[in-house]
This record gives C-alpha cells, sequence and structure tokens, in this order.
C-alpha cells in the first residue's frame, strides 16, 4: 500500500514553509529515514527523512513551493505495486477533509519570498545552465556531470553532505537545458563552464566532476584565472585511451526501454540499482534530436572510434590544491585501472562493488570522501 510522504509542521502556528530541493530522484528505492527532501520553514532549513523503504513516485513540489503542514508530496509505494497520480491525490484529498472535518482554519500566514537561491535554474544571458542546489557559506561546491547525464544526477548525493555549504551544478554543453554550439573540445567545454561560473561571481570553489565532467574539472583547476579549492574526480576521463566504445554508441542510438536498459546497467555494479522508473526518465530526456545530435557530436571530438582523445595526466602532474580520484572497481566504461600512476600528491580510493556511478551506488562513502577533501582545502 502507497505511504504517503507529507510536509512537516513545525509547531501549531507555524503550518506554511518553501519547499528547497529534492535529494531522490523519481523511481528511485528509497529506504525509511533516508534524506528525502530539504524544506525552509522560519528561516531554518531541514532534510525530510523517507518514513517507509520502497520506490519514490509522484514528486508533487518544486524550489520555491509554499506548502501547508500535513501536504502530501510524494508517495512511496511497494516495488511491483501500481501507481495513479490521480487516486493518491485524490484518497490524500479525503483523509485531509476527513482530518480537517472540526479543525478551526488554517493559519494564515504572509507569502514568503521567493527563495531563489535552492533549486532555481539560472539562464537569463548564461552561458550554461545551472542550478544552486543549496546555499551555504564558504567556498562553493560546483558538480559537473558526465557524458549522457545532466545535473540532476547529483540530487540524490546532496543530502549526505553538511549543511553548510553552498552547492552549483552545471549542465555541460549539449546536456540539460545546455545547448551546443561552435566547436567541441575539452578547452571550449571547459571554457563555457568557467564562463557560466564568472556570471555567478564564482572565482574560487571546490570541484567536483564525474567521468567527462572529471576531466573539465581538471582542465578548469589549471586556469590561471580560476581558484580551486579542492578536486575530487570521481571515475574521471582522460586517464588513459581505453573507453566502452559501443557503451557510448549503443546509448547515442537507443529510442525505447527495451534498448535504452542493458546499456543504462552497464553504468552500474548491482543492476538492480536503476530501476524502471529511473530508465523512463532518462528515455524521456533523450527524446530531443538536437541533444542526442549535440552528444553524438561531442562523442565523435572526444571519444573517436572507441578511444578517449582526452589526457588531463599533465594536469594532475601540478594540481594546485588537495586533490582525490574515487573510481568504482567494477566501473565497465573507463577502466578503473587507468587511475593507477597518477601523482603521489592525488590521494585514489577505490571502491569495491561499485561501478562507474560512485555518487550514486556508494553515496554515503563519497560524501564523507568530499567533506574530508573540502575540509582541507578550506
Amino acid at each position: 500500500m502507497a505511504k504517503e510522504v507529507v510536509w512537516p509542521r513545525a509547531d501549531v502556528d507555524t503550518t506554511v514553509g518553501r519547499f528547497r530541493s529534492w535529494l531522490a530522484f523519481e523511481g528511485e528505492r528509497v529506504r525509511e529515514g533516508q534524506p528525502l527532501f530539504e524544506v525552509e520553514i522560519g528561516h531554518a532549513a531541514t532534510a525530510v527523512a523517507a518514513p517507509a523503504t520502497g520506490v519514490l513516485r509522484g514528486l508533487g513540489a518544486k524550489a520555491g513551493d509554499q506548502l501547508p503542514g500535513g501536504a502530501t508530496v510524494a508517495w512511496i509505494v511497494g516495488d511491483d505495486e501500481p501507481f495513479d497520480p490521480a487516486l493518491q491525490a485524490l484518497a490524500g484529498e479525503l483523509r485531509a477533509l476527513l482530518e480537517t472535518a472540526d479543525a478551526p482554519p488554517p493559519f494564515d500566514a504572509p507569502p514568503a519570498a521567493p527563495l531563489p537561491s535552492a533549486g532555481q535554474p539560472n539562464v537569463v544571458g548564461a552561458s550554461l545552465n545551472r542550478v544552486w542546489l543549496r546555499r551555504g557559506e564558504g567556498g562553493p561546491m560546483v558538480c559537473i556531470h558526465g557524458f549522457g547525464a545532466d545535473l540532476n544526477v547529483w540530487r540524490p548525493l546532496i543530502g549526505r553532505l553538511p549543511d553548510s555549504r553552498s552547492v552549483l551544478a552545471v549542465d555541460l554543453p549539449g546536456h540539460g537545458e545546455s545547448p551546443l554550439s561552435g566547436e567541441v573540445s575539452l578547452a571550449a567545454l571547459t571554457a563555457r563552464v568557467a564562463a557560466a561560473l564568472a556570471e555567478e561571481g564564482v572565482a574560487a570553489a571546490h570541484l567536483v566532476g564525474h567521468s567527462l565532467g572529471g576531466a573539465v574539472a581538471v582542465a578548469l583547476a589549471a586556469r590561471p584565472t580560476f581558484r580551486a579549492l579542492s578536486l575530487a574526480l570521481i571515475a574521471p576521463a582522460g586517464l588513459g585511451p581505453e573507453v566502452n566504445g559501443p557503451f557510448i554508441t549503443g546509448f547515442l542510438r537507443a529510442r525505447s526501454e527495451a534498448s535504452l536498459l542493458p546499456w543504462m546497467r552497464e553504468l552500474v555494479a548491482d543492476p538492480e540499482a536503476l530501476g524502471p522508473a529511473l530508465v523512463r526518465t532518462a528515455l524521456r530526456q533523450r527524446q530531443s534530436a538536437a541533444l542526442i545530435e549535440a552528444q553524438t557530436r561531442i562523442a565523435e571530438a572526444l571519444f573517436p572510434d572507441g578511444a578517449q582523445a582526452l589526457d588531463i595526466r599533465p594536469w594532475l602532474a601540478g594540481v594546485p590544491c588537495p586533490a582525490k580520484i574515487i573510481v568504482g572497481v567494477e566501473d565497465r566504461i573507463l577502466p578503473p585501472r587507468q587511475a593507477l600512476g597518477v601523482n603521489g600528491l592525488v590521494a585514489l580510493h577505490r571502491l569495491a562493488g561499485v561501478g562507474h556511478m560512485p555518487h550514486f551506488e556508494a553515496r554515503a562513502e563519497v560524501a564523507r570522501l568530499l567533506t574530508e577533501l573540502m575540509r582541507s582545502g578550506g
């Protein structure tokens, strides 16, 4: 039976709050007690935990929404349980009517000011789409996703990190809501990310990059006009020539759930970690012909003939800040052995039972490593 995920009540007088961001995906299997979303009530931000174990469905809130205490924002259902959003919403409304039939009118809170600092995309005059997933103190963490993904891949990890840290996620050119134009090269991708950060006023940051985003993060750290406070590379590209060429080709060609699923399963050590809802979400994002064309151009330029045309080792030899490389021992996209033999000042962490997506498959471990790294980088 579906379990409602409800908006928390702060106290008897404060029942209206503001939604900040989701910390888990639609269709993701969650555990009871796992942080699901962040709320702001009375100027205080807090994470709300899952009330049960199951599959998260029907996400019904977005950044900036003001909701009354007790409002239903999602459901947690069984693995094979059918889910109908309309029926679930109707059931929730009926329960709410029964519960409030004899209750006094709700507290009439004044409208709060908008919250542009968390979960709100900024594309006005911007080179790339980006989202502040969280606002906090100190140097921000800038997250750069890998090939074929978008900035939303970082959301489940954010709930594992200290609340005090600002987090900015960027859509690479040709991914998510960022268009691809002009030259396709590592230098060009890096220049556009640097321009987006400059538009946000970010001149120094803790850089976190996955796969292709790892190569971009290294190149960004090497730019004289940017100061990297720390550098975390998760299964980074550019450490050797080998790459799973058939994966790139198959992923780009897939146009149905049946054809996309086996390629997405290559990303993780445990195929069961990817629920069907996640595959459907990825498939919906790939309905854009412009996005497919853009990513095909990127693949042809950076991974020609099933090989990596990237080399970040020279930059890593003189990395100017504390740095870590995190790889999954069972990575089937980029061989983890390519991370061996890098600069001895760069810490290497090899996670057993993990594939190409450590930040998805081993969130707690990756969050701990990132927290330690950022502390050392200031």
